[in-house]
């Protein structure tokens, strides 16, 4: 726990925003009443909530490299910084586990991946990346991980199987590896979104993260950090569409094109924050996501905590959610905007300890 110091806004903005999106598209009302939009793409396709995740690991990939260059210029060896690296991705990776076992502690149904140790993974590889190669190396290490997986995902032929088959679930390399080989519960049964073979191209989510940081840190002017900060975002953008008619767009195993839409996406995202946030100068008008930016995995962490006291009948003997979505309907409000005013209320929810330790200057990093 420390005292704030000087951050980049737009940053803590725009990671606020994807905690915030992040609470609404996993605490529905009701998982029955959904707009289509706050649900991931059933296999191929996107929707919005498939950039929610991937935005976060590429603010991951930025926030290495602003952290490490700064703690690298108050004098500490890399020794001390892999140590610290080290810590803190075990903490984050503990709190999942956490997080998956609370309240009930069933160790025999323990998922050993998930949101928050795939973010451990990501932080612990890209920041010792950092550390201990240059900037061309991981472009090299994000541009082979890319395309090898790319050709293991469509070409290489799976045993039992054949050729992969990416038109549907459980014909591909990434199932069957999960299936075979990775111990624990498994979100969807035979394989899982956070899966083994997917956190490869997750990392280089990450590294388009550092190549943002890397733009701003650079000696140059604000409008020119911006206007290559753009040139990524558009550069991405237009590979990520290319690629997609080599490999389809696909949250759940991450596929190669994925890497590429999301991670332009999100370096637009972030230009545009640059540009409103640290040029023009509107940070009041976001300070609500700022909240929750400076205390990012805090607040999604007190979120999954939550999720046991207004969802589960154990505790209480009755549903909050479930006592809200009937008294809305009641009233005449239509179940999927139920649903969403619902998810918004538990966003006001996490805000309020949230926003005591924004008011109180404290961030509590994991």
């Amino acid at each position: 726990m420390e005292k704030s110091n000087t951050r980049l806004l737009s940053l803590d903005i725009l990671r606020g925003l994807t905690i915030v999106l992040m609470i609404i598209v996993n605490d529905p009302g009701s998982w029955s009443h959904v707009y289509t939009p706050l649900l991931h793409a059933n296999w191929n396709g996107l929707t919005p909530t498939d950039y929610v995740f991937p935005a976060f690991i590429f603010i991951v990939g930025v926030s290495i490299v602003l952290s490490l260059t700064k703690q690298s210029e108050k004098g500490l060896s890399k020794k001390q910084l892999v140590q610290k690296i080290l810590f803190r991705s075990i903490k984050i990776y503990l709190v999942g586990l956490f997080l998956w076992l609370w309240p009930s502690f069933d160790f025999e149904r323990i998922r050993w991946v998930g949101v928050l140790p795939r973010i451990a993974l990501v932080f612990v590889v890209c920041a010792l990346l950092f550390l201990f190669t240059k900037r061309k190396t991981q472009l090299i290490i994000a541009i082979v991980i890319l395309v090898v997986y790319w050709l293991v995902m469509m070409y290489l032929p799976v045993p039992g199987i054949g050729i992969p088959d990416l038109s549907e679930p459980g014909k591909n390399w990434a199932n069957y590896l999960d299936q075979n080989y990775l111990p624990g519960y498994l979100w969807k049964k035979t394989w899982d979104p956070e899966g083994i073979l997917s956190s490869f191209p997750a990392m280089v989510t990450g590294l388009l993260g550092m190549m943002a940081g890397f733009i701003l840190i650079s000696n140059v002017e604000f409008k020119d950090k911006l206007l290559r900060l753009f040139l990524l975002a558009t550069t991405l953008l237009i590979c990520g569409d290319i690629a997609q008619y080599f490999m389809p767009l696909n949250k759940s195993i991450w596929s190669s094109s994925f890497v590429l839409i999301t991670g332009g996406i999100s370096c637009l995202l972030l230009a545009c924050f640059v540009y409103w946030v640290d040029i023009k100068g509107h940070d009041s008008k976001f300070k609500f996501l700022r909240v929750f930016g400076v205390n990012a995995i805090f607040a999604y962490t007190l979120a999954g905590i939550f999720y046991t006291l207004f969802y589960s009948k154990k505790l209480w003997g009755i549903s909050l959610s479930a006592i809200f979505m009937e008294h809305a309907i009641t009233i005449g409000v239509a179940p999927k905007l139920a649903s969403l005013l619902y998810a918004l209320f538990y966003v006001f929810v996490i805000w309020i300890p949230t926003y005591q330790l924004f008011k109180r200057k404290i961030f509590i990093k994991l």
